[in-house]
Protein backbone atom coordinates (compact mmCIF):
# COMPACT_ATOMS: atom_id res chain seq x y z
CA UNK A 1 0.00 0.00 0.00
CA UNK A 2 2.08 2.82 -1.26
CA UNK A 3 1.46 6.26 0.15
CA UNK A 4 1.45 9.79 -1.18
CA UNK A 5 1.64 12.41 1.57
CA UNK A 6 0.93 15.99 0.57
CA UNK A 7 1.44 17.85 3.82
CA UNK A 8 5.00 16.83 4.74
CA UNK A 9 6.86 20.01 3.66
CA UNK A 10 7.50 21.26 7.20
CA UNK A 11 8.79 17.85 8.25
CA UNK A 12 11.24 17.72 5.33
CA UNK A 13 12.51 21.26 6.00
CA UNK A 14 13.04 20.41 9.68
CA UNK A 15 14.92 17.23 8.74
CA UNK A 16 17.18 19.12 6.33
CA UNK A 17 17.98 21.66 9.08
CA UNK A 18 18.93 18.84 11.44
CA UNK A 19 21.09 17.27 8.76
CA UNK A 20 22.87 20.53 8.02
CA UNK A 21 23.63 21.03 11.71
CA UNK A 22 24.97 17.48 12.02
CA UNK A 23 27.08 17.92 8.91
CA UNK A 24 28.63 21.13 10.25
CA UNK A 25 29.58 19.32 13.46
CA UNK A 26 31.68 16.98 11.35
CA UNK A 27 30.81 13.82 13.29
CA UNK A 28 31.57 10.49 11.62
CA UNK A 29 28.31 9.05 12.98
CA UNK A 30 25.03 10.97 13.10
CA UNK A 31 21.58 9.90 14.15
CA UNK A 32 18.70 11.74 12.50
CA UNK A 33 15.14 10.76 13.36
CA UNK A 34 16.35 7.44 14.77
CA UNK A 35 18.50 6.59 11.74
CA UNK A 36 22.25 6.36 12.09
CA UNK A 37 24.22 7.48 9.04
CA UNK A 38 27.88 6.64 8.49
CA UNK A 39 29.92 9.40 6.84
CA UNK A 40 33.03 7.22 6.54
CA UNK A 41 35.25 9.40 4.35
CA UNK A 42 37.34 6.42 3.23
CA UNK A 43 34.20 4.65 1.96
CA UNK A 44 33.23 7.78 0.02
CA UNK A 45 36.71 7.96 -1.53
CA UNK A 46 36.46 4.31 -2.56
CA UNK A 47 33.01 4.83 -4.08
CA UNK A 48 34.33 7.81 -6.02
CA UNK A 49 37.10 5.61 -7.40
CA UNK A 50 34.42 3.16 -8.57
CA UNK A 51 32.09 5.59 -10.36
CA UNK A 52 33.69 9.06 -10.48
CA UNK A 53 33.50 12.18 -8.33
CA UNK A 54 30.27 13.49 -9.82
CA UNK A 55 28.48 10.19 -9.27
CA UNK A 56 28.43 9.97 -5.48
CA UNK A 57 26.15 11.80 -3.04
CA UNK A 58 27.07 11.80 0.63
CA UNK A 59 26.07 15.16 2.12
CA UNK A 60 23.07 14.86 4.37
CA UNK A 61 20.98 17.40 2.53
CA UNK A 62 21.55 15.39 -0.68
CA UNK A 63 20.54 12.11 0.92
CA UNK A 64 17.13 13.24 2.21
CA UNK A 65 15.61 12.79 -1.25
CA UNK A 66 16.50 9.09 -1.11
CA UNK A 67 15.04 8.25 2.31
CA UNK A 68 12.03 6.56 0.67
CA UNK A 69 10.36 5.77 -2.64
CA UNK A 70 6.70 6.64 -3.30
CA UNK A 71 5.75 4.69 -0.17
CA UNK A 72 6.50 7.17 2.60
CA UNK A 73 5.18 5.64 5.83
CA UNK A 74 8.69 4.39 6.57
CA UNK A 75 11.82 6.46 5.96
CA UNK A 76 15.54 6.25 6.69
CA UNK A 77 18.59 8.13 5.45
CA UNK A 78 20.95 6.05 3.28
CA UNK A 79 24.71 6.06 3.88
CA UNK A 80 25.42 7.29 0.34
CA UNK A 81 23.95 7.27 -3.16
CA UNK A 82 25.97 6.25 -6.20
CA UNK A 83 25.12 6.60 -9.90
CA UNK A 84 26.91 3.96 -11.99
CA UNK A 85 26.79 4.30 -15.78
CA UNK A 86 27.34 0.68 -16.85
CA UNK A 87 27.46 -2.91 -15.65
CA UNK A 88 31.16 -2.80 -14.81
CA UNK A 89 30.71 0.19 -12.50
CA UNK A 90 27.79 -1.52 -10.75
CA UNK A 91 29.96 -4.61 -10.23
CA UNK A 92 32.84 -2.55 -8.83
CA UNK A 93 30.52 -0.85 -6.32
CA UNK A 94 28.91 -4.14 -5.29
CA UNK A 95 32.28 -5.86 -4.82
CA UNK A 96 33.45 -2.99 -2.60
CA UNK A 97 30.31 -3.04 -0.48
CA UNK A 98 30.31 -6.82 -0.24
CA UNK A 99 33.91 -6.79 0.99
CA UNK A 100 33.03 -4.20 3.63
CA UNK A 101 29.74 -5.95 4.56
CA UNK A 102 27.76 -2.78 3.83
CA UNK A 103 24.16 -3.32 2.64
CA UNK A 104 22.97 -1.76 -0.62
CA UNK A 105 19.72 -1.09 -2.48
CA UNK A 106 19.14 -0.90 -6.25
CA UNK A 107 16.81 1.98 -7.17
CA UNK A 108 15.15 3.24 -10.33
CA UNK A 109 12.91 6.30 -10.58
CA UNK A 110 11.55 5.87 -7.06
CA UNK A 111 7.95 5.39 -8.21
CA UNK A 112 7.57 2.12 -6.29
CA UNK A 113 4.54 1.95 -4.00
CA UNK A 114 5.56 -0.68 -1.45
CA UNK A 115 8.86 0.59 -0.06
CA UNK A 116 11.01 -1.69 -2.19
CA UNK A 117 13.68 1.00 -2.62
CA UNK A 118 13.30 2.53 0.86
CA UNK A 119 16.34 2.29 3.14
CA UNK A 120 16.00 0.87 6.62
CA UNK A 121 19.11 2.74 7.72
CA UNK A 122 22.74 2.75 6.62
CA UNK A 123 22.48 1.19 3.15
CA UNK A 124 24.18 2.58 0.05
CA UNK A 125 21.60 3.31 -2.64
CA UNK A 126 22.75 2.26 -6.11
CA UNK A 127 20.70 4.49 -8.38
CA UNK A 128 20.42 3.19 -11.94
CA UNK A 129 18.89 6.29 -13.50
CA UNK A 130 22.05 7.13 -15.47
CA UNK A 131 21.97 3.68 -17.05
CA UNK A 132 19.20 4.89 -19.35
CA UNK A 133 20.18 3.78 -22.83
CA UNK A 134 18.33 1.82 -25.50
CA UNK A 135 21.20 -0.50 -26.43
CA UNK A 136 19.69 -2.45 -29.32
CA UNK A 137 16.54 -2.77 -31.39
CA UNK A 138 16.08 -6.00 -33.36
CA UNK A 139 12.77 -5.66 -35.17
CA UNK A 140 13.06 -8.82 -37.31
CA UNK A 141 13.21 -10.82 -34.08
CA UNK A 142 10.94 -8.37 -32.21
CA UNK A 143 13.43 -7.73 -29.44
CA UNK A 144 15.13 -4.79 -27.78
CA UNK A 145 17.88 -4.49 -25.18
CA UNK A 146 17.70 -1.68 -22.63
CA UNK A 147 19.55 -0.57 -19.54
CA UNK A 148 17.53 -0.67 -16.30
CA UNK A 149 17.14 3.11 -16.04
CA UNK A 150 15.40 3.35 -19.42
CA UNK A 151 11.90 4.82 -19.01
CA UNK A 152 9.07 2.42 -19.86
CA UNK A 153 7.16 4.73 -22.23
CA UNK A 154 10.31 5.74 -24.09
CA UNK A 155 10.65 2.24 -25.53
CA UNK A 156 7.25 2.38 -27.21
CA UNK A 157 8.01 5.90 -28.44
CA UNK A 158 11.30 4.70 -29.93
CA UNK A 159 9.70 2.00 -32.09
CA UNK A 160 6.19 3.34 -32.68
CA UNK A 161 6.96 4.84 -36.10
CA UNK A 162 7.96 1.35 -37.26
CA UNK A 163 4.71 -0.20 -36.07
CA UNK A 164 5.84 -1.74 -32.77
CA UNK A 165 5.37 -1.14 -29.05
CA UNK A 166 6.28 -2.47 -25.60
CA UNK A 167 3.17 -3.95 -23.98
CA UNK A 168 3.53 -3.53 -20.17
CA UNK A 169 1.99 -0.12 -19.39
CA UNK A 170 1.90 0.79 -15.67
CA UNK A 171 0.05 4.00 -14.85
CA UNK A 172 3.46 5.54 -14.04
CA UNK A 173 4.92 4.52 -17.41
CA UNK A 174 5.94 8.10 -18.20
CA UNK A 175 8.32 7.99 -15.21
CA UNK A 176 8.96 4.39 -14.13
CA UNK A 177 11.99 2.48 -15.38
CA UNK A 178 12.02 -0.93 -17.02
CA UNK A 179 14.51 -2.09 -14.39
CA UNK A 180 12.04 -1.16 -11.67
CA UNK A 181 9.29 -2.93 -13.61
CA UNK A 182 11.45 -6.07 -13.63
CA UNK A 183 12.00 -5.83 -9.88
CA UNK A 184 8.28 -5.61 -9.11
CA UNK A 185 6.94 -7.60 -12.10
CA UNK A 186 4.84 -4.56 -12.97
CA UNK A 187 1.64 -4.88 -14.95
CA UNK A 188 -0.64 -2.19 -16.30
CA UNK A 189 -4.03 -1.61 -17.83
CA UNK A 190 -3.43 -3.92 -20.81
CA UNK A 191 -2.05 -6.88 -18.86
CA UNK A 192 -5.43 -8.65 -19.07
CA UNK A 193 -4.70 -9.66 -22.66
CA UNK A 194 -0.96 -9.17 -22.96
CA UNK A 195 0.41 -10.16 -19.56
CA UNK A 196 2.78 -8.49 -17.10
CA UNK A 197 6.51 -7.80 -17.23
CA UNK A 198 7.55 -11.44 -16.86
CA UNK A 199 5.71 -12.25 -20.11
CA UNK A 200 7.82 -9.74 -22.02
CA UNK A 201 11.36 -10.19 -20.67
CA UNK A 202 13.45 -12.96 -22.17
CA UNK A 203 16.89 -12.20 -20.78
CA UNK A 204 18.81 -10.16 -18.21
CA UNK A 205 22.36 -9.30 -17.32
CA UNK A 206 22.71 -9.47 -13.55
CA UNK A 207 25.31 -8.35 -11.02
CA UNK A 208 25.14 -10.85 -8.17
CA UNK A 209 25.47 -9.60 -4.57
CA UNK A 210 29.15 -10.61 -4.56
CA UNK A 211 29.89 -8.51 -7.68
CA UNK A 212 29.96 -11.37 -10.18
CA UNK A 213 28.35 -10.62 -13.56
CA UNK A 214 26.09 -13.27 -15.12
CA UNK A 215 23.77 -13.41 -18.11
CA UNK A 216 20.48 -15.29 -17.87
CA UNK A 217 18.14 -16.25 -20.70
CA UNK A 218 18.28 -14.26 -23.93
CA UNK A 219 16.76 -16.88 -26.19
CA UNK A 220 13.05 -17.42 -26.74
CA UNK A 221 13.19 -20.98 -25.37
CA UNK A 222 16.17 -21.35 -23.06
CA UNK A 223 16.49 -24.90 -21.66
CA UNK A 224 16.92 -25.51 -17.95
CA UNK A 225 15.47 -23.68 -14.99
CA UNK A 226 13.67 -20.42 -15.61
CA UNK A 227 16.15 -18.20 -13.77
CA UNK A 228 14.93 -15.12 -15.62
CA UNK A 229 11.46 -15.77 -14.24
CA UNK A 230 12.96 -16.10 -10.77
CA UNK A 231 14.70 -12.72 -11.03
CA UNK A 232 11.58 -10.90 -12.27
CA UNK A 233 9.54 -9.88 -9.24
CA UNK A 234 12.37 -10.61 -6.78
CA UNK A 235 12.42 -6.92 -5.80
CA UNK A 236 16.18 -6.52 -6.02
CA UNK A 237 16.89 -9.17 -3.37
CA UNK A 238 18.75 -11.56 -5.70
CA UNK A 239 21.03 -9.10 -7.48
CA UNK A 240 21.04 -5.96 -9.61
CA UNK A 241 19.75 -6.16 -13.19
CA UNK A 242 21.92 -4.07 -15.52
CA UNK A 243 20.61 -5.04 -18.99
CA UNK A 244 17.20 -6.33 -20.04
CA UNK A 245 16.17 -8.06 -23.27
CA UNK A 246 12.46 -7.54 -23.92
CA UNK A 247 9.89 -8.60 -26.46
CA UNK A 248 8.40 -6.02 -28.81
CA UNK A 249 4.83 -6.33 -30.03
CA UNK A 250 3.39 -5.43 -33.40
CA UNK A 251 0.81 -2.67 -33.09
CA UNK A 252 -2.72 -4.03 -33.56
CA UNK A 253 -4.47 -3.31 -36.82
CA UNK A 254 -7.37 -1.59 -35.09
CA UNK A 255 -8.62 -0.56 -31.65
CA UNK A 256 -12.11 0.10 -30.25
CA UNK A 257 -12.67 1.74 -26.85
CA UNK A 258 -15.92 2.21 -24.97
CA UNK A 259 -17.03 3.79 -21.70
CA UNK A 260 -19.92 2.20 -19.83
CA UNK A 261 -21.52 4.29 -17.08
CA UNK A 262 -23.41 2.54 -14.25
CA UNK A 263 -25.54 3.82 -11.41
CA UNK A 264 -24.27 1.05 -9.12
CA UNK A 265 -20.77 -0.35 -8.72
CA UNK A 266 -22.26 -3.82 -8.14
CA UNK A 267 -23.83 -3.78 -11.62
CA UNK A 268 -20.51 -2.78 -13.19
CA UNK A 269 -18.74 -5.57 -11.27
CA UNK A 270 -21.18 -8.20 -12.53
CA UNK A 271 -20.79 -6.91 -16.09
CA UNK A 272 -17.03 -7.45 -15.84
CA UNK A 273 -17.43 -11.18 -15.17
CA UNK A 274 -20.07 -11.60 -17.86
CA UNK A 275 -17.94 -9.87 -20.51
CA UNK A 276 -15.18 -12.43 -19.96
CA UNK A 277 -17.70 -15.27 -19.67
CA UNK A 278 -19.06 -14.30 -23.08
CA UNK A 279 -15.75 -15.37 -24.60
CA UNK A 280 -14.43 -11.84 -25.14
CA UNK A 281 -10.85 -11.08 -24.10
CA UNK A 282 -10.51 -7.29 -24.00
CA UNK A 283 -7.09 -5.72 -24.24
CA UNK A 284 -8.11 -3.77 -21.12
CA UNK A 285 -11.05 -3.70 -18.76
CA UNK A 286 -10.76 -0.95 -16.14
CA UNK A 287 -13.15 0.26 -13.45
CA UNK A 288 -13.48 3.34 -11.22
CA UNK A 289 -16.08 3.99 -8.52
CA UNK A 290 -17.79 7.23 -7.45
CA UNK A 291 -14.96 8.65 -5.34
CA UNK A 292 -12.33 7.83 -7.96
CA UNK A 293 -14.48 9.43 -10.66
CA UNK A 294 -14.87 12.55 -8.53
CA UNK A 295 -11.07 12.74 -8.21
CA UNK A 296 -10.22 12.33 -11.90
CA UNK A 297 -12.86 14.84 -12.91
CA UNK A 298 -10.98 17.41 -10.81
CA UNK A 299 -7.74 16.46 -12.54
CA UNK A 300 -5.98 17.47 -15.74
CA UNK A 301 -8.01 15.32 -18.15
CA UNK A 302 -11.72 15.48 -17.22
CA UNK A 303 -14.06 13.39 -19.35
CA UNK A 304 -17.37 14.89 -18.26
CA UNK A 305 -18.80 12.05 -16.18
CA UNK A 306 -22.17 12.74 -14.52
CA UNK A 307 -21.69 13.74 -10.88
CA UNK A 308 -24.08 11.07 -9.62
CA UNK A 309 -22.56 8.13 -11.50
CA UNK A 310 -21.78 5.02 -9.43
CA UNK A 311 -19.05 3.41 -11.54
CA UNK A 312 -17.48 3.51 -14.98
CA UNK A 313 -15.97 0.72 -17.04
CA UNK A 314 -13.31 1.53 -19.64
CA UNK A 315 -13.21 -1.37 -22.08
CA UNK A 316 -10.81 -1.72 -25.01
CA UNK A 317 -10.62 -4.42 -27.69
CA UNK A 318 -7.97 -4.62 -30.37
CA UNK A 319 -6.73 -6.83 -33.19
CA UNK A 320 -7.80 -7.46 -36.76
CA UNK A 321 -10.36 -4.91 -37.92
CA UNK A 322 -12.85 -7.57 -38.98
CA UNK A 323 -14.81 -8.68 -35.95
CA UNK A 324 -14.07 -5.80 -33.57
CA UNK A 325 -17.46 -4.20 -34.10
CA UNK A 326 -19.11 -7.52 -33.21
CA UNK A 327 -17.11 -7.66 -29.96
CA UNK A 328 -18.16 -4.13 -29.07
CA UNK A 329 -21.81 -5.04 -29.73
CA UNK A 330 -21.49 -8.05 -27.39
CA UNK A 331 -19.93 -5.86 -24.69
CA UNK A 332 -22.73 -3.30 -25.00
CA UNK A 333 -25.34 -6.06 -24.80
CA UNK A 334 -23.76 -7.44 -21.61
CA UNK A 335 -23.68 -3.98 -20.04
CA UNK A 336 -27.35 -3.42 -20.89
CA UNK A 337 -28.25 -6.65 -19.10
CA UNK A 338 -26.69 -5.11 -16.00
CA UNK A 339 -28.63 -1.84 -16.11
CA UNK A 340 -25.97 0.35 -17.72
CA UNK A 341 -27.04 3.99 -17.85
CA UNK A 342 -24.98 4.98 -20.89
CA UNK A 343 -22.37 3.54 -23.25
CA UNK A 344 -20.01 5.78 -25.20
CA UNK A 345 -17.81 4.69 -28.13
CA UNK A 346 -14.64 6.74 -28.67
CA UNK A 347 -15.13 8.47 -32.01
CA UNK A 348 -11.49 9.55 -32.46
CA UNK A 349 -7.99 8.64 -31.35
CA UNK A 350 -7.83 11.94 -29.46
CA UNK A 351 -10.92 11.05 -27.44
CA UNK A 352 -9.57 7.58 -26.70
CA UNK A 353 -6.27 9.04 -25.47
CA UNK A 354 -8.13 11.52 -23.26
CA UNK A 355 -10.11 8.69 -21.65
CA UNK A 356 -6.92 6.79 -20.92
CA UNK A 357 -5.13 9.88 -19.62
CA UNK A 358 -8.06 10.42 -17.27
CA UNK A 359 -7.82 6.85 -15.96
CA UNK A 360 -4.02 6.84 -15.61
CA UNK A 361 -4.01 10.00 -13.48
CA UNK A 362 -6.38 8.48 -10.93
CA UNK A 363 -3.75 7.82 -8.24
CA UNK A 364 -2.45 11.37 -8.28
CA UNK A 365 -5.91 12.88 -8.65
CA UNK A 366 -7.00 11.47 -5.29
CA UNK A 367 -4.73 14.11 -3.79
CA UNK A 368 -7.47 16.60 -4.64
CA UNK A 369 -9.77 14.79 -2.20
CA UNK A 370 -7.44 14.08 0.70
CA UNK A 371 -4.12 15.39 2.05
CA UNK A 372 -2.80 11.83 2.45
CA UNK A 373 -3.70 8.43 1.08
CA UNK A 374 -2.44 4.87 0.78
CA UNK A 375 -2.40 3.02 -2.54
CA UNK A 376 -3.30 -0.62 -1.96
CA UNK A 377 -2.70 -3.48 -4.40
CA UNK A 378 -4.52 -6.80 -4.04
CA UNK A 379 -5.80 -9.46 -6.43
CA UNK A 380 -9.02 -11.47 -6.39
CA UNK A 381 -10.86 -13.81 -8.78
CA UNK A 382 -12.91 -11.39 -10.89
CA UNK A 383 -16.07 -13.44 -10.19
CA UNK A 384 -15.74 -12.33 -6.53
CA UNK A 385 -15.69 -8.60 -7.34
CA UNK A 386 -19.17 -7.71 -6.02
CA UNK A 387 -18.71 -9.35 -2.63
CA UNK A 388 -15.13 -8.09 -2.18
CA UNK A 389 -16.14 -4.52 -3.02
CA UNK A 390 -18.91 -4.85 -0.43
CA UNK A 391 -16.31 -5.95 2.15
CA UNK A 392 -14.08 -3.00 1.20
CA UNK A 393 -17.03 -0.67 1.84
CA UNK A 394 -17.59 -2.36 5.21
CA UNK A 395 -13.92 -1.92 6.14
CA UNK A 396 -14.18 1.74 5.14
CA UNK A 397 -17.03 2.19 7.61
CA UNK A 398 -15.33 0.21 10.37
CA UNK A 399 -12.09 2.17 10.18
CA UNK A 400 -13.79 5.51 9.43
CA UNK A 401 -11.71 6.22 6.34
CA UNK A 402 -12.87 6.98 2.81
CA UNK A 403 -11.77 4.51 0.11
CA UNK A 404 -11.79 5.19 -3.63
CA UNK A 405 -11.57 2.12 -5.87
CA UNK A 406 -9.57 2.11 -9.11
CA UNK A 407 -8.62 -1.23 -10.58
CA UNK A 408 -7.79 -3.53 -13.45
CA UNK A 409 -11.18 -5.20 -13.23
CA UNK A 410 -10.56 -7.73 -15.98
CA UNK A 411 -7.88 -9.57 -14.03
CA UNK A 412 -9.15 -8.72 -10.55
CA UNK A 413 -6.25 -6.42 -9.59
CA UNK A 414 -7.71 -3.99 -7.04
CA UNK A 415 -6.24 -0.61 -6.12
CA UNK A 416 -8.23 0.77 -3.19
CA UNK A 417 -7.02 4.30 -2.38
CA UNK A 418 -7.39 4.78 1.37
CA UNK A 419 -7.69 8.45 2.32
CA UNK A 420 -6.64 9.94 5.65
CA UNK A 421 -5.18 13.06 7.24
CA UNK A 422 -1.93 12.37 9.09
CA UNK A 423 -2.47 15.56 11.13
CA UNK A 424 -5.48 13.95 12.81
CA UNK A 425 -4.39 11.56 15.61
CA UNK A 426 -5.20 7.95 14.81
CA UNK A 427 -6.19 8.39 11.16
CA UNK A 428 -2.95 7.07 9.71
CA UNK A 429 -3.13 4.00 11.94
CA UNK A 430 -6.73 3.34 10.91
CA UNK A 431 -5.76 3.68 7.23
CA UNK A 432 -2.98 1.12 7.66
CA UNK A 433 -5.34 -1.29 9.41
CA UNK A 434 -7.87 -0.82 6.62
CA UNK A 435 -5.24 -1.65 4.01
CA UNK A 436 -4.16 -4.78 5.82
CA UNK A 437 -7.76 -5.88 6.29
CA UNK A 438 -8.42 -5.47 2.56
CA UNK A 439 -5.43 -7.67 1.78
CA UNK A 440 -6.79 -10.30 4.16
CA UNK A 441 -10.11 -10.21 2.29
CA UNK A 442 -8.26 -10.64 -1.01
CA UNK A 443 -6.28 -13.63 0.28
CA UNK A 444 -9.38 -15.25 1.79
CA UNK A 445 -11.18 -14.84 -1.55
CA UNK A 446 -8.48 -16.93 -3.26
CA UNK A 447 -6.39 -13.98 -4.44
CA UNK A 448 -3.07 -12.37 -3.54
CA UNK A 449 -1.67 -9.48 -1.50
CA UNK A 450 -0.05 -7.89 -4.54
CA UNK A 451 -0.66 -7.82 -8.26
CA UNK A 452 2.03 -5.43 -9.48
CA UNK A 453 3.35 -3.19 -6.69
CA UNK A 454 5.37 -5.81 -4.85
CA UNK A 455 5.77 -6.59 -1.14
CA UNK A 456 8.73 -4.38 -0.20
CA UNK A 457 8.66 -3.10 3.38
CA UNK A 458 4.95 -2.51 3.40
CA UNK A 459 3.46 -5.99 3.07
CA UNK A 460 6.10 -8.23 4.64
CA UNK A 461 3.82 -9.19 7.51
CA UNK A 462 0.89 -9.80 5.18
CA UNK A 463 2.92 -12.56 3.50
CA UNK A 464 1.45 -14.72 6.29
CA UNK A 465 -1.97 -14.28 4.70
CA UNK A 466 -0.69 -16.48 1.85
CA UNK A 467 2.17 -18.59 3.17
CA UNK A 468 3.04 -20.73 6.16
CA UNK A 469 6.31 -20.39 8.10
CA UNK A 470 7.65 -23.35 6.16
CA UNK A 471 6.73 -21.90 2.76
CA UNK A 472 8.34 -18.56 3.61
CA UNK A 473 11.46 -20.39 4.82
CA UNK A 474 11.77 -22.13 1.43
CA UNK A 475 11.60 -18.79 -0.38
CA UNK A 476 14.18 -17.28 1.95
CA UNK A 477 16.45 -20.27 1.32
CA UNK A 478 16.31 -19.53 -2.41
CA UNK A 479 17.17 -15.89 -1.70
CA UNK A 480 20.12 -16.94 0.44
CA UNK A 481 21.65 -18.93 -2.44
CA UNK A 482 21.98 -15.71 -4.44
CA UNK A 483 22.34 -13.31 -1.51
CA UNK A 484 23.93 -15.29 1.35
CA UNK A 485 25.08 -12.23 3.26
CA UNK A 486 21.70 -10.55 3.05
CA UNK A 487 23.36 -7.33 1.83
CA UNK A 488 21.31 -6.83 -1.35
CA UNK A 489 18.10 -4.92 -0.50
CA UNK A 490 17.89 -6.29 3.05
CA UNK A 491 14.69 -6.46 5.05
CA UNK A 492 12.37 -6.61 2.04
CA UNK A 493 9.64 -9.09 1.06
CA UNK A 494 9.80 -11.44 4.06
CA UNK A 495 8.68 -10.97 7.68
CA UNK A 496 11.31 -10.98 10.37
CA UNK A 497 11.26 -14.17 12.49
CA UNK A 498 11.71 -12.00 15.58
CA UNK A 499 8.35 -10.38 14.89
CA UNK A 500 6.32 -13.56 14.31
CA UNK A 501 4.24 -13.26 17.49
CA UNK A 502 3.56 -9.56 16.86
CA UNK A 503 2.59 -10.29 13.26
CA UNK A 504 0.14 -13.00 14.27
CA UNK A 505 -1.49 -10.65 16.80
CA UNK A 506 -1.82 -8.10 13.99
CA UNK A 507 -3.45 -10.70 11.74
CA UNK A 508 -6.01 -11.51 14.44
CA UNK A 509 -6.77 -7.81 14.84
CA UNK A 510 -7.47 -7.15 11.15
CA UNK A 511 -9.45 -10.38 10.87
CA UNK A 512 -12.04 -9.24 13.41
Amino acid sequence: MGVYQHNGHEQVVHTVQLLDEAYRRGDDQKRIGGTQVDTDSELIRQLVRCVGENSVLHRYEELVSYECDAYTLQKAIPRAVVFPKNTEEVARVVRLLNERKIPFIPRGSGTGLSGGATPTGGEVVISLVRMNQLLQVDLPNRRAVVQPGYINLHLTQAVADQGYYYAPDPSSQQACTIGGNVGENAGGAHCLKYGVTTNHVIGVKLVLPNGEIVELGGLTDTPGYDLVGLIIGSEGTLGIVTEITVRLMKQPESVRTVLALFDEAADASEAVSDIIAAGILPAALEMMDTLAIKAVEKGTFPVGYPEDIGAVLLVEVDGVEAGLDDQIKQIVDVCRKHRVREVRLADSEEERKRWWANRKTAFGAVGTLSPDYLVQDGVIPRSRLPEVLARVAEISRQQRVRIANVFHAGDGNLHPLIMFDSRVPGEEERAVLAGSAILKVCADAGGSITGEHGVGLEKRDEMYYLFTDEEIAVQMAVRDIFNPGGLCNPGKMFPSPARCAEVKRHIKQVSK
